[in-house]
Formats: C-alpha cells, structure tokens, sequence
C-alpha cells in the first residue's frame, strides 16, 4: 500500500507513485455530486417534465439503480487495488489491453470535451449579466482559477469542491421546503393552479406524448448522471480508501435520487406539470411561484456555481486518467505526463489536459465551429455508454479472476444484476438510434470505436512485422 510522509508540517498519506492522499470521504461524495449534478436538473428538468410528466420520476429513479449497479462494480474493483487512479484501467487489465486503450483515451476525450462544454456554458450565464463581456476572455478567466485550485494541492480541491457543490445541494433543499411549505398551505398561484401533491399524479399518463417521447427521455436522463463514476477516479487520492469508498458509494445514489426526485416531485406538486415552460428553468418558475422576484438571478449564480464544479471535476479527472494513461504506457513520449509535483499533484497531465480545453474559447470566436464542436460532444457522450458497458465486462471477468477479494466490497448478485446491467446501457445506446436528433452523434461514436480499434489493430500488426525482421 502507500508509504507515509511530512508535508508541510503534517502527515499525509501517499502513494506508491507518489500523488498524495488527501481527499476525506465527505470531499468525494462532493465531487460525484459536482460531477453528476448540474445544469442537466437546473435548467434541463423543464424539456424531461415535458416529454414524460410525472413518469420521469420512473425514469429518473430506474436509471439510478442502475448507475448505482454499476457504482457497485466499481467500487468493488476500486476496492481492491485502491493504487488505480482510474476505473478504466480495469478494461484493459480484465477485458483486453486493446479495449482498455480504447475506452482509456475515450473517456478522456470525453472528460476533455465535457470540460470544454461547461467552459462554453460559462460564457452564456455570465453574459446574462454582462452581455458586452467577449466569451473567450470568461472561459479563459474561470479555466486559469479552477487550473490553479487543481494545481495548489489536493485538499485544496477537495474542499473548493465542497463549497461549490454545497451551494448546489443547499439550492435543491432550499426549493424543496419552499415547495412543501406551499403543499401544505395550498398556495394559490397567479396562473390560477393550487399547490397540491395531487397535481403529480392527477390523470396521471405513463405516456402523455406517446411511448416514442417516453423512451427519448432515458438517454436525457442517462446523462444527467453522468460524473458520478468520478468516485472511481478520486479513489486512490482518498485518506484510507477502503474505508472512505463503500461508504461514498452506498451514499451517493440514495442522495442524488433524493435530489433528483425529491426536487421534481416537488415542482410537480406546486403546479401542474403541464403548465410548466419547457424553454425555462423549472427552478426559476417555481421560485417566482414562491414569490422570489429575483428568482432568474438567482438560479443564473446557481448554475455559474454548478458549471464551475463541473469543470472543477473535470480537470481533477482528466489530470488522474491521462497520468494513469501514462504510466500504463510504453512509449517514452508519455513518460512526460508521470511527473509528481511537491504536492503529489500530477502536474504535467494536469496541466495538458487544461490546455486543450482553451479550445472552448477558439472555438468561441470562432462560432462557425460551434456547430462542429456540439456534434463532437454528442459523440463523445455516446462513447460513455460504450465505455460503461465495458466497465461492467470488466468487473465480471474480475469476479472470475485470481484477484478477485471474497471478503472485499461485493457488487450485491452480481450474477444477474451485472447481465442486467449491460443489456440495459446496451438498450440505452440502441434507442439513440430510433432518434431523429440522436441518430447521427450515436453513428458517430460506433464509428469512432470502430475506427479507433481498426488502426490500433493496423499498428499492432506493423509492429511485429518490424520486430519479426529485426529478428
């Protein structure tokens, strides 16, 4: 495991490879909920509500079993070699070194873009209130503070994590007992609607816009959850990992799917979810419901703070995959992504992974790649899916191996609840197809994958050739 050392005056752990433990379990929970809670609810909720109704609690709440399956495998794997910086590793190790290259630069790539996306999203809420302000210059301003928090030590991110997430969550509890004060006292609304838990399930529809709508909300969904698997990346930058993870794991499903549902049971029961304006924040209007004249301003701060911790994760994330990606591999170009700094940070993975995300910002100025930019981010979304399949053939051929730990952190029936997993992200990935809107970006990513493997394949082969000749 890892040796002990003095830093700064107090005792950290470190380890083997020299990044340090300095993350506590209620700092890792933070960062799957920075990661997972977003603008996706905030401004999103309005479009899901719209397409399903009150069956998007079904939806919201099937998926989260999932996810939370697939938590399990992981944090299981996790568990027992808490040294990976990465769940992703366990592809090439259990599935195929080639998968594992594959789904290890995917994810990245993914994390990548998804960083870029959030640095986008910036740009728009802070123009709200400065419309003059050019995009680039904000994204490049909120990129170099959040590369700096990531580069100063990884307490420092933990706790910066903390605080952000915190507005996050305290925004949600806040609108829920908002919410259930104005069930309980029947609150009459200026559209003429009352406030009452009977609103949810009045005439209740599985289908209200027909199955179609229905099933193109689970891939909306799907993504809302996306960054809860960051538990897997801050693992082996924990304090005493077996102890913090089955904890963080166990926790953090129940909690999103409080916040989750809770926050859209609540909407629903203030006003009839029909009336509710799919272009607008559900929070915003249910905020003005409530009498909060500022409810836009607010709710602008309060997604500002959830793209900032989104990113804020991000760049943890991309740093610890692309360090991970280099010291699994060979070649000698990647050995420049090993380097530690004094703070067990892995400043040069940090540090690239930063760089490419001042893309967003070209891109800005630039707004014919705008275009470009969304399908690719589309794709690379789609990728996730591949790559969380992957993570659950991984975890099954762990549980057949030599490493496999009878006393470790189990996934609860593996046996059918790991098939089952797979067949339903498979299902996910297949209804993209049967969208008009999605079609495209889920071509895009077989193709990727397809291409990917193709020319890796193609090396592999011209590789041996050169060895057999030298030979």
């Amino acid at each position: 495991m890892g040796m002990k050392t003095t830093m700064a005056k107090s005792e950290v752990e470190v380890n083997q490879d020299g990044t340090v433990r300095g993350l506590s379990n209620l700092a890792v929970q933070m960062i799957a909920f920075g990661g997972s809670i977003g603008t996706g609810l905030f401004l999103g909720a309005g479009s899901t509500i719209h397409r399903t109704g009150p069956a998007i609690l079904f939806v919201y709440l099937m998926i989260g079993i999932f996810f939370f399956l697939m938590m399990r495998a992981i944090g299981e794997m996790m568990y027992a070699d808490p040294q990976q910086h990465t769940f992703v590793s366990f592809i090439g190790k259990y599935v195929s070194p080639q998968l594992g290259y594959f789904a290890a630069w995917s994810y990245w790539l993914e994390l990548v873009l998804a960083g870029m996306a959030e640095l986008t999203a910036l740009s728009t809420y802070v123009k709200y209130w400065f419309p003059g302000t050019s995009s680039w210059m904000v994204q490049i301003v909120f990129l170099l503070i959040l590369t700096a928090v990531n580069l100063a030590m990884v307490s420092s991110f933990g706790k910066s994590e903390i605080l952000l997430s915190g507005i996050k969550i305290l925004t949600i509890l806040v609108l829920i007992i908002i919410g259930v004060f104005l069930v309980t006292t029947n609150h009459h609304n200026p559209a003429g609607t009352q406030a009452s838990w009977g609103n949810v399930f009045a005439h209740f529809e599985l289908f209200p816009h027909g199955f179609h709508q229905f099933i193109n909300a689970f891939p909306m969904v799907f993504f809302a959850f996306q960054g809860m698997e960051f538990v897997g990346i801050t693992t082996a930058e924990t304090k005493n990992p077996r102890k913090v993870l089955p904890h963080a794991v166990n926790q953090i499903i129940s909690r999103i799917l409080l916040f989750y549902i809770g926050s859209l049971l609540v909407i629903m029961a203030i006003t009839p979810w029909k009336t509710l304006n799919p272009n607008e924040s559900p929070f915003v209007q249910i905020f003005k419901l409530a009498g909060l004249p500022a409810a836009a301003q607010v709710i602008n701060l309060v997604v500002i703070v959830a793209a900032c911790s989104t990113l804020n994760s991000a760049i943890f994330s991309t740093g610890r995959h692309l360090y991970q990606l280099a010291e699994e591999s060979s070649s000698k170009s990647m050995s420049f992504f090993t380097q530690v700094s004094k703070n067990g940070i892995p400043v040069a993975s940090v540090l690239f992974s930063a760089l490419i995300m001042v893309l967003a910002p070209i891109i800005s100025a630039f707004n014919s790649l705008g275009t470009a930019f969304s399908f690719i981010a589309s794709v690379s979304s789609d990728i996730y899916i591949l790559v969380c399949i992957l993570t659950m053939s991984a975890h099954y051929r762990y549980r057949h191996s030599v490493d496999f730990k009878v006393d470790g952190f189990k996934m609860p029936q593996y046996r059918w609840a790991n098939p089952l997993t797979v067949i339903f992200f498979f299902a996910i990935f297949v209804s993209l197809l049967f969208n008009q809107a999605s079609i495209f970006p889920a071509l895009g990513a077989l193709a990727w994958a397809l291409g990917f493997n193709l020319l890796l394949l193609y090396r592999q082969k011209k590789l041996k050739r050169v060895d057999a000749q030298g030979s």
